[in-house]
C-alpha cells in the first residue's frame, strides 16, 4: 500500500504518541477506508511518516492486534482481519484484496507507483520528471486566451465523438507544416497521448497480439498494452534509431501485429531518427503490412535543429497513426492530444472513446483551439523552447563538472531528457533510495528496459536552475562516496 497523509500525531498534547496513532488507524478501520483483507503500510513507513520511532508504530500496531482488528501474517505483512462493525455482526464484508488482485489492468510497477506518490511532497527535487516546468505556464497569453473564448465557444455541452470540430480543423492546419495532410474527419480528440495508446490497445488489437517497440521506451513503463493481453518485443536503437533487422525477423517468424516509435528526440534517450533511417523503416512496415503507432509528442521542442519529418509526412496508405499531444509544450493539465489515421480506423477509436468518457474536456478544447488558432502557440513554444535550451546546457555543465568521472551521456538536441549511464558498480536501488531521502526524486533506467540497471532518465524540463544543481551536486556525492 502506498500511504499518503497530511496527518500527524500531536505532541505534547497530554495524549501519548501510541494512542494517538492507536485511534487514526482505528478510525482508517472503521470508517472502511482500510477494508478487512487489507495490507497496512508497514512499522518502518508508518513512523517514518507520522515522525516517531518505530517502537511507537510497533505499540500502537500491539493494541490494534489485541483489539482484533489487525493481524500480522508471516509474508503478508499486517493485515485487517476485523473491523469494529464485523466484530458485532455474523456477516464479513467483501475481500477488496481479492478483487484487486482479480481485476484485468496490472497495477504500475512498484517504483513508477512510488515515483507518483513522492512527485507531491513537499520541497522534492524532481530531475526525472516528463513534463514541464510550471515556470513555462504563460499566464498572461492564458488570460488572453481565455478572454476570447467566449466569442467562439456556443456551448460546454458533449463535443461530436470525434472531438471539436473547431479544434479539428486547426490540427488538420498545424499538421500541415510538417508535411502531414489530414482532414478533420481522420483526426480524433483524446485525452493525452496515453489515453490514445488505450483506445488502440483495446480497439485495434487482439489478445496475444506482439507489440514491438523501441528498448527502452516509454512504453516499457505502461501496463497498457499487457493489461489488455499483448507482449511487448524489444528492438534496440542505434545511432540512427530503432533497427531494422529485429524487425525483418519478428515479422518473418509471423510476430508483430504493430511498431510503436518515438522517433524525435526520443523518451527516455533523446535521440532523433535519421531522415534516411525513417524512410527505410517506413517502407519495411509497409511491405510488411505492419502498422506505425509515431508517437510524436516531443517534435515541437527542437533546440538546436528540426528533427526530419515525420514517419506520417510519407504515409499515403494509411499505415501510420500519429499521436500529438499538449502535454509536453503547453500543460499536462489540459489532457489535450489527438490521434491522426485512417477515418475507418478514427471512428472505430472515436466509437470507443464515447464509451469511456464520452469526449475530452470541451472548455479544454474550445482552449487549445483559441491557441491554434490565434497564434498564441506559435509565440508560446519560441519562448518554450529559448528556455529549454538555457536548462539543457546549465544540466549538460553541472554534469561536467560533477559527475564526469562516474557517468557519460549524449547531448540530446530537443526534447526533455539526458539518459546518463553510471559507468561504475552500483545498485540503483540503492542509488534511487539514497537519491529520494535526500530530497531528490529520479527515474531509474529499468523503467523503460527491465534489465536495464545503470541508466537514469533526467529530466531538464522541470526542476529549476538552483533545484538542479542542488539535485545534481546531492547525486555526485552519493556516486563518489561509492567510487572512493
Amino acid at each position: 500500500m502506498i500511504f499518503d497523509t497530511d496527518w500527524k500525531p500531536v505532541r505534547g498534547n497530554g495524549v501519548p504518541l501510541y494512542r494517538q496513532i492507536t485511534d487514526y488507524i482505528r478510525s482508517k478501520i472503521t470508517q472502511g477506508e482500510w477494508t478487512v483483507g487489507s495490507r497496512i503500510p508497514t512499522e518502518r513507513a508508518l513512523a517514518k511518516s507520522f515522525g516517531v520511532n518505530r517502537s511507537t508504530v510497533v505499540s500502537a500496531f500491539a493494541e490494534l492486534v489485541a483489539d482484533g482488528l489487525l493481524q500480522g501474517n508471516s509474508g503478508r505483512g499486517t493485515v485487517v482481519v476485523n473491523n469494529t462493525w464485523s466484530l458485532m455482526a455474523s456477516a464479513t464484508p467483501p475481500d477488496w484484496e481479492r478483487y484487486m488482485n482479480a481485476g484485468i489492468h496490472e497495477p504500475n510497477l512498484p517504483t513508477i507507483q512510488e515515483i507518483n506518490h513522492a512527485e507531491f511532497i513537499p520541497g522534492i527535487i524532481r530531475l526525472g520528471t516528463g513534463e514541464p516546468s510550471p515556470e513555462f505556464f504563460p499566464q498572461e497569453m492564458m488570460r488572453e486566451v481565455l478572454r476570447t473564448i467566449p466569442d467562439h465557444m456556443t456551448d460546454l455541452g458533449y463535443a461530436e465523438p470525434k472531438g471539436l470540430y473547431e479544434l479539428r480543423v486547426q490540427i488538420s492546419r498545424y499538421v500541415q507544416q510538417h508535411g502531414i495532410e489530414a482532414s478533420p474527419s481522420s483526426i480524433l480528440i483524446v485525452s493525452g497521448a496515453l489515453q490514445a495508446l488505450q483506445l488502440i490497445s483495446m480497439g485495434l488489437l487482439l489478445r496475444g497480439s506482439a507489440v514491438l517497440t523501441e528498448n527502452p521506451s516509454y512504453l516499457q513503463s505502461l501496463h497498457v498494452f499487457q493489461s489488455a493481453g499483448m507482449e511487448l518485443a524489444s528492438l534496440p536503437l542505434d545511432d540512427e534509431g530503432v533497427r531494422l533487422d529485429p524487425i525483418r525477423h519478428y515479422t518473418e517468424a509471423g510476430r508483430g501485429s504493430i511498431l510503436y516509435t518515438i522517433p524525435s528526440f526520443q523518451n527516455p534517450t533523446g535521440r532523433v531518427m535519421s531522415e534516411r533511417r525513417r524512410e527505410m523503416l517506413y517502407e519495411l512496415c509497409l511491405q510488411r503490412q505492419l502498422p506505425i503507432i509515431e508517437d510524436d509528442v516531443y517534435r515541437d521542442l527542437w533546440l538546436d535543429a528540426e528533427a526530419p519529418p515525420p514517419l506520417k509526412s510519407r504515409d499515403h496508405s494509411g499505415t501510420v497513426l500519429y499521436l500529438g499531444s499538449m502535454s509536453k509544450t503547453l500543460s499536462a493539465g489540459l489532457r489535450i492530444g489527438w490521434i491522426i489515421g485512417p477515418e475507418a480506423v478514427i471512428h472505430r477509436l472515436a466509437d470507443l472513446k464515447m464509451q469511456m468518457d464520452y469526449g475530452a474536456s470541451s472548455l479544454s478544447q474550445w482552449a487549445v483551439t483559441a491557441w491554434l488558432e490565434g497564434g498564441f502557440y506559435a509565440k508560446h513554444l519560441e519562448q518554450v523552447r529559448a528556455s529549454l535550451r538555457v536548462r539543457r546546457d546549465h544540466m549538460l555543465r553541472l554534469l561536467a563538472a560533477h559527475l564526469s568521472d562516474v557517468t557519460s551521456w549524449e547531448a540530446p538536441t530537443g526534447g526533455f531528457y539526458i539518459w546518463l549511464r553510471i559507468t561504475i558498480d552500483f545498485s540503483m536501488k540503492a542509488f534511487f533510495d539514497k537519491a529520494l531521502a535526500q530530497g531528490v526524486l529520479l527515474n531509474p533506467g529499468h523503467l523503460y528496459d527491465r534489465a536495464d540497471s545503470q541508466h537514469i532518465r533526467l529530466s531538464y524540463a522541470y526542476a529549476s536552475m538552483d533545484q538542479m544543481e542542488t539535485g545534481i551536486r546531492i547525486l555526485a556525492n552519493i556516486l563518489n562516496r561509492k567510487n572512493e
